[in-house]
């Protein structure tokens, strides 16, 4: 009896710390959703599903944010993406000082991204900005802009942004995976009169499959939940324009005092992941 119950004594520590902190939280956030309630009043008025048809129908604001999000995740999935592999593909050659350039581009994606935001901010700075500065010294004034503070140009700056902070872990995934591909298929390509491209397209994307598959799996979880680069650089706005699932979330549990709305929103994002995340397991997990 007492080997039987051993496993079970020995979980326990970690299943009750389990269901404090993540599981009961979670559980009472997808109740909250439910509600109306305003953060303050004991009463909690049951809306049903109210929340998550106003997200979808009635709060023009929250379409924005999910257009963005979306957008996010194919800038993501596609330039993000993209970037990495063709970082990794120029740092996998004998390069000189090829491991100081390897730090270079790895080395933004482990800063904190308040400051990644707060560099960026000041580069797009519209007085003395370096961008600005780059394109006034070129002749090209009539180019410059208020970047933050245009709808029309805030969120690609703001993309731009997540581009360099982003791009250091996929290219770090897509070398690991460049290094364990056998020479000897890109010998036997080059002695059947493949090219670089052709060598790329026949061997190196068909070997990156299941990489490629995780590092965008990886980049668009990761764009559904996009808050620090858009709250410390534009905070939503101009206009709200640069909102996203996120920030909006945040804005309305905690400044506009509407936790019910907010947590519907929380659960958009969760299930929004979970749709990307399971088939991307359910793969993985049949892979011989």
């Amino acid at each position: 009896m007492k080997g039987r119950f051993a496993p079970l004594l020995l979980l326990a520590p970690a299943v009750v710390l389990y269901a404090t902190f993540v599981l009961w939280p979670a559980l009472s956030s997808l109740a909250l959703s439910f509600t109306d309630w305003d953060g303050i009043a004991a009463a909690r008025p049951f809306v049903g599903l109210g929340n998550y048809r106003k997200i979808l129908f009635d709060d023009p604001t929250a379409r924005v944010a999910l257009r963005n999000n979306l957008l996010w995740g194919l800038f993501a999935v596609t330039v993000q993406t993209g970037t990495g592999l063709s970082l990794a593909m120029l740092l996998a050659r004998p390069l000189r000082g090829r491991t100081f350039l390897r730090a270079v581009f790895y080395g933004p994606s482990i800063l904190p991204l308040v400051a990644t935001a707060l560099i960026w901010t000041w580069l797009y700075n519209p007085h003395f900005g370096l961008i600005n500065e780059v394109l006034r010294a070129m002749g090209l004034g009539r180019f410059a802009h208020a970047w933050l503070s245009e709808t029309g140009t805030a969120f690609g700056a703001v993309l731009l942004t997540a581009l360099w902070q982003g791009s250091g872990m996929p290219m770090l995934i897509f070398l690991a995976a460049l290094q364990s591909i056998p020479r000897e298929l890109y010998e036997a390509a080059a002695l059947d009169g493949a090219g670089r491209w052709r060598s790329f397209v026949s061997v190196t994307l068909p070997a990156l499959r299941e990489t490629i598959a995780i590092v965008m799996t990886l980049v668009l979880v990761h764009s559904l939940k996009a808050f620090e680069v858009v709250f410390a650089m534009t905070y939503g706005g101009p206009s709200r324009s640069t909102q996203t699932l996120a920030t909006w979330m945040y804005f309305n549990t905690f400044q506009y005092n509407h936790p019910g709305y907010g947590s519907a929103l929380a659960w958009v994002i969760a299930g929004l992941s979970l749709a990307i995340s399971i088939p991307y397991i359910r793969f993985v997990s049949r892979r011989p």
